[in-house]
């Protein structure tokens, strides 16, 4: 499709960008600040260029943001919640452009870029019903004529710190919840794709400034990792929450907590699919092929592994080798084409190093990988989605790679399948294809699948807003989104009121003067 990307960045108000944060609709940098250009995966074209933050442009996005809490907390929550809602009808008018330049910014396809975009209107719909649900405890109490309740307040600052491969919509699962509880944001966008965070933040502060809100409430800084590292470590910054490899996780995790701070963390994902002998092999595939393709294999949530039951293997196999060689690459903005590019061309790197890291291991591909070439391909950041028969012990199978290797393992019994799927790292996703029910009642028990995320007949990838997102292990512990994902942006207290004459003591403890 022809796409006017000039016109898009001006309607967005991003067709000059001469700052690296933003306190609100007030935009700055330092003098010194680095310039970097943002390219297209797609084609290889610069979009535009971005100012990099320092360390004070960082201050003055802290300080700001701590003025702002001062009075945003004392605003009622279902206010906050009308704010948030006028937020997501603000995104529902700009769907189009924002969806569009999602895919050309990062690479996913255009049904996969207005797919983005609906999940922040989602949670924001979600955010609002939350803010009339802010709900504490009553207990009663050991001593008489006392009350005891617990409530929630709002914690101040939440850093958020999201990855590329979802560019928009991980801050607004983190920032919308954060909002309605109280808190005020400090985004920092992955410095591969920020130029969707600052059209969010221009559409953001339309809405706050109409409402005379400080606009603090929610502020961008446009860094690299010195700026995650500095958000890390602030005490200033009582939670963190961060998206992104498992390795960057372990260094926010260990920065927040030597400080006593909260994190949430969203990790790596090493995520299979079992497909026992009584699935439905056609539904089964939709999953598998969706799961292991879909943006490149560059979701959190990709299917990385298929644990497929040796009476059905090879018949899987041979239905999954036809269908890829129907998938059609190239420009995600048509929307002809099942994948584009991966992000950037270290990304293809490290999807080729463990290519050969998986034949060096004894890996057999059935599907070959590799780099295209070619008058379509001219950006560099295009690749085969491939498939290899392995073992699950494989070094590079127990390894998270972003991008579309598909790794497939033969078992032999259903708890001899669980443990294949449980035998890695990584904990996010998973998915069980059976029209069993005995199987799909296992695969969910406390003996099967060990992951925050556990599907029937459905694959691993994708998940809606109304529940928790997130994974245990390597992924890291936290929940975002959906559920009572809330109470991580809050603190909780726990309050006693005595209206009697006397003051007993819990237990029965006398202390007489």
């Amino acid at each position: 499709m022809s796409l006017n990307i000039s016109a898009i960045l001006n309607r967005l108000h991003i067709n000059d960008i001469n700052a690296a944060f933003s306190t609100g609709s007030e935009w700055g940098c330092s003098d010194n600040a680095i310039i970097k250009d943002i390219v297209s995966p797609v084609d290889g074209q610069k979009i535009a260029s971005v100012k990099i933050a320092t360390k004070d442009d960082y201050d003055a996005v802290v300080e700001q943001a701590a003025r702002a809490f001062k009075t945003w907390r004392t605003t009622p929550a279902p206010k906050r919640g009308e704010i948030v809602r006028e937020i997501g009808n603000a995104l529902r008018s700009k769907k189009e452009d924002l969806g569009k330049l999602v895919s050309y910014e990062m690479g996913k396809s255009l049904q996969e870029g207005y797919g983005e975009v609906q999940e922040m209107i989602d949670i924001a719909d979600f955010a609002v019903g939350l803010s009339r649900q802010l709900y504490g405890l009553t207990m009663h109490s050991e001593r008489p004529q006392h009350r005891m309740y617990e409530q929630y307040h709002p914690l101040g600052i939440v850093g958020i710190i999201s990855a590329f491969n979802f560019p928009v919509a991980v801050w607004s699962w983190n920032a919308m919840l954060a909002w309605v509880c109280g808190d005020v944001c400090i985004w920092k966008p992955s410095e591969k794709a920020p130029l969707t965070a600052i059209a969010c933040q221009h559409i953001a502060q339309e809405v706050f400034k109409k409402h005379n809100v400080d606009e603090g409430v929610s502020c961008l800084v446009i860094g690299d990792r010195n700026i995650g590292e500095l958000m890390a470590n602030d005490i200033r910054v009582p939670l963190i929450s961060a998206t992104g490899s498992t390795r960057m996780g372990k260094a926010v995790g260990a920065a927040v907590g030597a400080r006593l701070g909260k994190s949430l963390l969203e990790l790596g994902g090493n995520n299979a699919i079992v497909i026992t002998e009584n699935a439905d092999l056609d539904m089964a595939l939709i999953g598998a092929v969706f799961g292991a393709v879909g943006t490149a294999g560059q979701r959190c949530t990709s299917t990385r592994r298929l644990i497929i039951h040796q009476n059905i293997y090879e018949q899987f196999k041979q239905k999954l080798v036809s269908a890829y060689g129907q998938i059609k690459i190239g420009d995600p903005l048509d929307e002809n084409n099942h994948m584009g590019p991966l992000i950037d061309k270290d990304a293809v790197k490290l999807y080729l190093d463990a290519i050969e890291k998986c034949k060096a291991e004894g890996g057999n591909f059935v599907v070959e990988g590799g780099k295209l070439e070619g008058e379509k391909y001219t950006s560099g950041c295009y690749v085969k989605p491939c498939i290899a028969e392995v073992e699950n012990h494989y070094q590079i199978v127990q390894h998270e790679t972003f991008a579309p290797i598909l790794y497939l393992i033969k078992y032999s019994s259903l708890d001899e399948a669980i443990a294949l799927q449980n035998g890695v790292p990584q904990g996010l996703s998973s998915a069980i294809m059976t029209g069993n029910l005995r199987e799909a009642e296992h695969f969910l028990s406390f003996a099967g699948s060990d992951c925050g995320i556990a599907n029937v007949n459905i694959g691993t990838s994708g998940a809606e807003i109304g529940g928790a997102f997130g994974g245990e292990k390597e992924t890291g512990g936290g929940r975002e989104s959906g559920s009572d994902a809330w109470k991580v942006y809050m603190r909780r207290q726990t309050n006693t009121i005595n209206y009697s004459k006397t003051l007993p003591l819990a237990q029965g403890i006398k202390f007489d003067l």
